[in-house]
């Protein structure tokens, strides 16, 4: 049995190597930096065209579903405490098939949040009169706006490179504005401008459950609360993971859904009748473009209003700074589980992954070009995310039977009953995205079976020693789970064809995840090879040079 301690002591930097220079603060700060962007900027304005005030009850089931998830994570975290943590648990689980494709949906995910969040950035510079001319009226960037874009991405990725206890630093300060801001926006608003009859005089749910489950994915709620994971892609670099991932992990989701719950309630409250009089689809006011700040002018608070407008550039900043961080860990443990090239795991002198960091950068830039505006990018990052959350409930189930005795700094309660649960959820989630944006991430996915299969083929047909071992039988459940999804999607009302009817569709995917979650923990992988796929990123993970 290969032990934490074992694991850490591989992990230690050396002259190269991963430096474990990150405390509690460290780790729970980078996941709240990337929970509180720009998804409290844009999160409840959008949220309450949707759903009117039943926003509310969005934003609580949004939230108990990211808790679900998180506490999983929290169990795993402590397991293995290895940078690029969600990008392996499904490797050990069922090899190498499986690990490649969760692996593709996590940097997926990491990689274009940093250009969304530039686009929020520029999205709110265009109060101010020198940044006018960034973005069209319809959303894209002018020549100058994708100029003032690369330069943003560019200076994320040099922050980064002068290694992950600057970084800390870096974003630690950035995140105590990023929570002052929102709850000093919340309580001096609120303060005189509270109105408790705008819950009800339009219709508490004015376009029903399904305007209510159709803002969980669609209008930013998940987007807003994603970022619980950032702790865990550091766990290489964690001074104390067994004791400090499980709590920055549940600390962080706590902090962000208690933010995010306050905001949406005092966001509702503050309007005057007379924005939406129209109904809550036609909400509307002069400066809704950047929801909170145009509110602030709206009640008499301008002053205020510039605080918010200079918020509009930190938060997201900070947020795009530390899933920079991420893209590149990510990458590392791809490489580190043989499915990229070893370059992406070689280390500089402060310990950074240098070469992610420059195609993090390359693919941000490309991400300007095809998804120019924030909402354009939103569903597409939130299915991609759960999708690479949705591995860790099916690789806890598989520990749970395989390695009942490893040590576990945190237990999940219940787990044999939360666990297929939140795999149920992270499926829902994935589903109310709508059809429309989850045929694109299929693309997106067969891209990544492009890439990262052609790369394994490669290393396996040269005969590299550390050529991944596509492990088809204990990911036989993968092709069906993906292929699954999409049917069910396509079929369903949510963008799809209406032929499966609201709450069959919900039930159906319900049965469909229970089914696939135990076949895929019936087939996983032995114990003595998760062991020695343990064994094996143990002695990989040693420094790199």
């Amino acid at each position: 049995m290969v032990s934490v301690e074992h694991a850490r002591a591989a992990e230690t930097r050396g002259p190269s190597g991963l430096r474990r220079d990150v405390g509690l603060i460290g780790l729970m700060w980078a996941s709240v930096g990337s929970i509180i962007g720009s998804g409290w900027l844009y999160g409840a304005e959008k949220a309450v065209v949707a759903a009117g005030p039943a926003a509310i009850v969005s934003w609580v089931i949004g939230a108990v579903a990211i808790v679900l998830l998180a506490l999983v994570h929290a169990e795993l975290g402590g397991m293995f405490p290895v940078a690029g943590g969600t990008a392996r648990y499904p490797h050990y689980a069922f090899g190498g098939l499986a690990g490649m494709s969760f692996g593709w949906f996590s940097w997926l995910q990491a990689a274009t949040v940093a250009p969304i969040e530039v686009e929020a950035m520029i999205g709110y510079a265009g109060h101010w009169h020198w940044a006018q001319g960034l973005q069209h009226a319809d959303g894209t960037l002018t020549p100058s706006g994708l100029g003032t874009a690369v330069v943003l991405m560019a200076v994320f990725v040099a922050v980064n490179f002068f290694g992950v206890r600057a970084l800390a630093h870096t974003n630690s300060a950035a995140t105590w504005w990023k929570i002052a801001v929102p709850l000093g926006a919340i309580f001096i608003i609120a303060a005189g401008n509270f109105h408790p009859g705008n819950f009800t005089s339009e219709s508490f749910a004015p376009f029903g459950a399904k305007g209510v489950l159709s803002a969980i994915s669609g209008s930013g709620i998940i987007f807003a609360l994603l970022g619980f994971e950032q702790a865990i892609q550091l766990a290489g670099e964690s001074r104390n993971p067994k004791r400090d991932l499980p709590r920055a992990t549940l600390g962080s989701v706590a902090i962000g859904a208690v933010i995010y719950l306050l905001l949406q309630v005092v966001f509702i409250a503050a309007l005057p009748h007379s924005t939406f009089a129209h109904g809550w689809a036609h909400l509307t006011y002069e400066g809704i473009s950047g929801p909170w700040a145009g509110l602030a002018t709206l009640v008499g608070l301008g002053w205020l209003s510039v605080v918010l407008y200079l918020d509009a550039v930190i938060s997201p900043g900070g947020t795009g700074l530390i899933y920079t961080t991420a893209t590149s860990r990510v990458s590392f443990g791809l490489a580190k589980n043989g499915y990229a090239p070893k370059l992406f795991a070689r280390t500089d002198a402060r310990g950074v992954p240098w070469f992610g960091l420059i195609i993090s950068f390359v693919t941000g830039v490309v991400c300007f070009l095809p998804f120019p505006s924030w909402q354009e990018l939103v569903g597409f990052i939130t299915s991609a995310s759960v999708l690479m959350y949705a591995g860790a409930p099916l690789a806890y189930g598989v520990f749970a039977d395989r390695l009942p005795d490893h040590d576990r700094p945190y237990r999940l309660p219940a787990g044999k009953v939360l666990s297929p649960l939140s795999f149920v959820v992270a499926n829902l989630i994935i589903y109310w995205a709508g059809w429309d944006t989850l045929w694109r991430l299929g693309i997106a996915i067969v891209l990544g079976y492009v890439l990262l299969g052609g790369y394994a083929w490669y290393a396996t047909s040269t005969g590299q020693p550390d050529a991944p071992r596509l492990d088809f039988r204990a990911a036989q459940w993968l092709p069906v789970y993906l292929l699954g999804m999409g049917v069910i999607s396509s079929q369903g009302g949510f963008g799809g064809s209406g032929r499966i009817a609201l709450w069959w569709d919900m039930l159906l995917i319900a049965a469909f995840s229970v089914a696939i979650y135990y076949w895929a923990r019936a087939t996983a992988s032995p114990t003595e090879e998760i062991e020695r796929s343990i064994e094996e990123v143990v002695v990989t993970d040693a420094p790199a040079h």
